[in-house]
């Protein structure tokens, strides 16, 4: 863990990704499809599974030392998986079946978690963990995606006052938010990449839990808009 940070901190994140968990959850049990439905504790599990993973690499070090490393150890071992399995997902019959039988309201619903990722990075930021750049004073502007996503879950998809376009436009708009601070992250860890924030890098998501915010927070919202996108693509069709 990182030294001198307060616990609270760690502890709010750490909530945060049981919160992103628990609403994953939501979003299976409320599949319209039996099999998926049947699938929740089982894929859950998994992701209990990964997260603990994530959590033992962290502690050991893997990801906060031998900074030198390329690809950084914390996109080889924590992101790429995730990535992999999203692609995977996507690509096969059984997969689309999968994301098709999701609820669409909940997938929208869900990026109401960004705003608490937000508030802890700026936490971070004036504990000097991340830079001001990867914060809503800086050039991350993903909070939006947060603000925005209950009313476009409620008038976009409940209610049907906005257009499938206007949502559809909202999803790839957000998309554009979350790739934004991840490009700046990436920028900005200690590592060979490393472009901007030399005087205060960014150290968080290298170390417990912070390391979850990049290894499963950050693809569990970004699946969650495909798998929204999918459908109103299909229903448009």
């Amino acid at each position: 863990m990182l030294e001198n940070l307060p616990i609270s901190v760690s502890a709010a994140f750490a909530l945060i990704t049981v919160l992103t968990l628990v609403l994953f959850r939501r979003i299976l049990s409320t599949a319209n499809s039996p099999s998926t439905r049947r699938l929740t504790n089982i894929i859950i599990g998994a992701m209990l599974l990964w997260l603990i993973l994530q959590g033992v690499l962290s502690f050991a070090g893997v990801y906060s030392d031998n900074l030198d490393a390329l690809p950084p150890r914390i996109f080889l071992f924590g992101v790429l998986p995730a990535l992999i399995l999203i692609v995977a997902t996507f690509a096969s019959s059984a997969g689309r079946q999968f994301i098709d039988s999701l609820d669409l309201y909940q997938l929208t619903a869900l990026h109401t978690i960004r705003i608490l990722v937000e508030l802890v990075l700026w936490w971070l930021f004036i504990e000097a963990a991340v830079p001001k750049v990867m914060t809503f004073e800086g050039r991350n502007l993903d909070i939006i995606a947060g603000l925005t996503a209950p009313l476009v879950a409620l008038y976009g998809v409940r209610k049907n006052i906005l257009t499938k376009l206007t949502v559809i436009a909202w999803n790839f708009i957000c998309i554009g938010l979350l790739f934004n601070i991840v490009i700046i992250a990436v920028l900005a860890v200690p590592s060979p990449l490393q472009k901007l924030a030399f005087d205060q890098p960014n150290r968080a998501v290298l170390y417990f839990p912070f390391s979850w915010l990049p290894a499963f927070v950050v693809p569990v919202v970004l699946f969650c808009h495909l798998a929204a996108i999918r459908q109103l693509l299909r229903r448009s069709n």
